[in-house]
């Protein structure tokens, strides 16, 4: 709602993270109370009431309230009222998440969660997943965290064994996305603790696609740290594991191209190509192809610039122009800006290989002062400024200095 305070906004958007009714959030401060301050509550009906007022951002909550609210939601006062609270969950240790993690996996062994309850979940899943591309993996973190918390108390309520295997596989999903945005943000120690959890979880809950994402997520880290054995390893094991009508078999396929042409393996490079072009042809379009786990068409010649360019091949530049005309003119109505940078820093590796440095210092910069890259990509930044540097060009300085105020905390 336009115009309604941040603070307001946080409320508002905690209490829905949990699935909860303004009168279900009624009932939560008021069990949250102790006793001489319960006595001092009004009636549910006039806390409901308060609770839209405050929603609406008519007016603060006072305490004993705000005490309540980051009692219920296991936050601090200034990351649910402060003006400030980006930085609160910026400078959260990683260590919670690896603890949360942790929990979680701990509750699984043990088994009233209704059927509205988990397709709202799944929604959630789903809503979460199409939000990755354009939303900052900080940002996407905190609520995952707050769904992730809400289903590990759920595997102490009492369920069916139908139920309990959707809520498996509900966490599975949410933790291996937790994963993804700790490796976006380069914090490996939670990063590789969600993936273990979500592993975990798709073991119980017999889900051979979840269990794929997690060997092809963690080949992707691998690619991050210039691992590209163990890389190279996880993927093709990705690919046995997974459904071979899924979308992880092809972009486990994909990765493992990607991996080849950092070897500079020609041959074994192009017969993974092909193999993905064999499995893309007959796909069409999804309807949501801005969802992280479904694998759209359009994401092949991406992947093809990428593994071009890698490979030195001079064909990468015609396919990233290609890639990057078509995301510029968000051609499927869909904005990918992560995407987009991705393709730019193709392009700049792409003409450095057809020698045309001064156009690929400034496709590099553009890319670099996009505010788009995240903390994953720097190596790919970092390895096109060494060879733009190398050539002496008058760009290389405002590029390296682009890079380290990219780098700097904020």
């Amino acid at each position: 709602m336009d115009g309604v305070p941040a603070w307001a906004a946080r409320l508002r958007a905690a209490r829905r993270d949990k699935l909860w009714t303004q009168r279900e959030m009624a009932r939560q401060l008021a069990e949250a109370a102790d006793d001489h301050t319960r006595d001092r509550l009004p009636e549910r009906e006039s806390l409901t009431r308060m609770i839209k007022d405050w929603e609406a951002g008519r007016h603060q909550p006072k305490d004993p309230y705000r005490v309540l609210y980051c009692r219920v939601f296991g936050m601090e006062e200034n990351e649910l009222f402060g003006t400030n609270p980006a930085r609160v969950i910026r400078d959260a240790s990683s260590g919670d998440d690896e603890l949360g993690a942790l929990e979680l996996a701990r509750r699984v062994a043990a088994s009233d969660v209704g059927a509205e309850t988990l397709e709202r979940l799944e929604t959630a899943v789903d809503d979460l997943a199409m939000a990755y591309p354009v939303t900052s993996p900080a940002e996407l973190l905190g609520r995952i965290r707050r769904h992730l918390s809400y289903v590990s108390r759920l595997f102490d309520a009492k369920t069916t064994l139908h139920e309990h295997r959707r809520l498996l596989t509900v966490g599975g999903w949410l933790s291996l996305l937790a994963s993804t945005c700790h490796i976006d943000l380069r914090q490996f120690p939670a990063a590789t603790t969600w993936l273990q959890t979500a592993s975990q979880l798709a073991d119980h809950a017999e889900h051979p696609e979840i269990a794929a994402w997690c060997l092809e997520t963690e080949a992707w880290q691998a690619v991050t740290t210039g691992d590209y054995r163990h890389a190279l390893t996880l993927a093709q094991g990705a690919q046995r594991v997974a459904p071979r009508d899924s979308s992880v078999y092809i972009q486990a396929t994909a990765q493992e191209g990607r991996i080849w042409a950092r070897f500079g393996a020609g041959p074994e490079t192009r017969d993974a190509l092909h193999r993905v072009d064999r499995l893309v042809d007959p796909l069409q379009m999804p309807a949501h192809p801005e969802h992280h786990y479904r694998y759209d068409p359009s994401k092949r010649d991406a992947y093809v610039a990428t593994t071009l360019s890698w490979l030195g091949d001079p064909a990468a530049e015609r396919y990233a122009r290609q890639v990057l005309a078509r995301l510029e003119s968000v051609a499927d109505g869909l904005a990918r800006p992560r995407r987009a940078v991705t393709a730019r820093l193709d392009l700049a590796l792409s003409l450095l290989a057809v020698d045309q440095p001064d156009e690929a210092g400034q496709v590099a910069l553009t890319a670099l002062t996009s505010e788009s890259l995240v903390p994953s990509h720097h190596w790919r930044a970092r390895e096109v400024i060494n060879a733009i540097e190398a050539r002496h060009i008058p760009e290389a300085r405002e590029l390296r200095e682009a890079y380290r105020e990219l780098r700097s905390p904020h």
